[in-house]
């Protein structure tokens, strides 16, 4: 066997760089787990070590679309063999369903949007008509199974919606799953994302959002359709897109210094991690127009923003790195002191 450390289990080689930076700067060894493709022996005992599993609900729109799959099979096998697993099998269940999301989190007493998911294509125009009354009132998409803001459109009348759903241009979702939901107009137009490493808060993000509608994931930059009216703000699809930057507009991307550790909204957060046993994760959240402060996404593969990090009062990925170092040497030293004792 070889020497214990932390196995990152993912399936995009591309955001892996900047957290072997940090696992280096912080002394902690660390191992890829690319799950492409690959095998396990069912028989054998996994290597010793810590496996942190940052499975995308995205990746199918990489070429990976059995990646979820391999992880779920990975993820059972080591939790079998008693090995410490960061994100393991009840975590990828609730990253790969925004209905999963969407009731664990409306049970623990946070305000989300109103949500109806349409499981299937042959009733979804009926159901959207059920959902607005049947009145020409602005509401959004998005897939079940998301990242990327996959799926999220804005759409202004149910005639713009039945004409689009009937279109080349319908995005099937990965697990036949759309959901519908109301618009939310931002108060300020940003939303905020917060950061927790170690069921601990990091820092808040302020994403600005006055440039339109692009996806949220800091670290790649992708727009999705923004329909017939132009660029539109929804929340769960903010992205800064290389071109699209106004000059003296705020940076897309920076650290909201009055969001703190003793934030209510933030010490509500970390109870329903907690509880969730969720100790790595960005959460999402936006205040409205009416006075509301709706939570709707929660991120389990988060990924940081370079800009933010060179002004955070933290590191995101060096938080990860000491953080799951931590449980490696108090996994290891535990196990080599009952060896030593014996």
């Amino acid at each position: 066997m070889t020497s214990p450390r932390v196995y990152v289990i993912h399936e995009n080689p591309e955001w892996f760089p900047p957290l072997a930076a940090a696992f280096e700067a912080e002394g902690v060894p660390v191992q890829e787990i690319l799950l492409t493709e690959g095998q396990i022996d069912l028989g054998a005992e996994p290597e010793p070590g810590v496996y942190w599993s940052r499975m995308s609900a995205s990746s199918h729109t990489r070429g990976h679309e059995h990646s979820k799959e391999y992880t779920r099979a990975v993820l059972g096998w080591l939790e079998r063999a008693g090995r410490q697993v960061v994100g393991g099998s009840h975590v990828l269940e609730l990253e790969v369903s925004k209905v999963a999301q969407h009731g664990l989190l409306r049970n623990a007493g946070f305000d989300v949007p109103r949500t109806t998911a349409v499981f299937g294509t042959s009733t979804l125009k009926d159901a959207a008509a059920t959902f607005t009354d049947g009145q020409d009132v602005p509401f959004i998409t998005k897939h079940n199974q998301g990242g990327k803001g996959l799926g999220v459109r804005r759409f202004d009348s149910l005639a713009e919606f039945d004409a689009y759903v009937d279109s080349p241009e319908f995005e099937e979702p990965v697990d036949g799953i759309t959901l519908l939901q109301e618009y939310l107009t931002a108060r300020e137009p940003f939303i905020t994302r917060v950061e927790f490493v170690g069921g601990e808060f990091v820092y808040a993000v302020r994403v600005d959002t006055s440039a339109g509608s692009f996806e949220l994931c800091p670290a790649d930059a992708c727009a999705v359709p923004s329909g017939e009216n132009g660029p539109q703000v929804i929340a769960g699809a903010v992205c800064d897109v290389p071109g699209t930057e106004t000059a003296g507009a705020p940076p897309a991307f920076s650290v909201r210094t009055e969001v703190t550790a003793e934030h209510p909204l933030v010490q509500q957060l970390r109870t329903f991690l907690a509880d969730q046993r969720i100790t790595i994760a960005g959460v999402e959240f936006m205040e409205t127009t009416d006075g509301r402060t709706v939570v709707y996404d929660i991120n389990t593969n988060t990924n940081y923003n370079p800009a933010v990090e060179e002004t955070a009062p933290a590191s995101g990925p060096r938080s990860i790195a000491r953080y799951l170092g931590g449980l490696l040497a108090d996994e290891y030293a535990t196990t080599a002191a009952s060896v030593a004792t014996a």
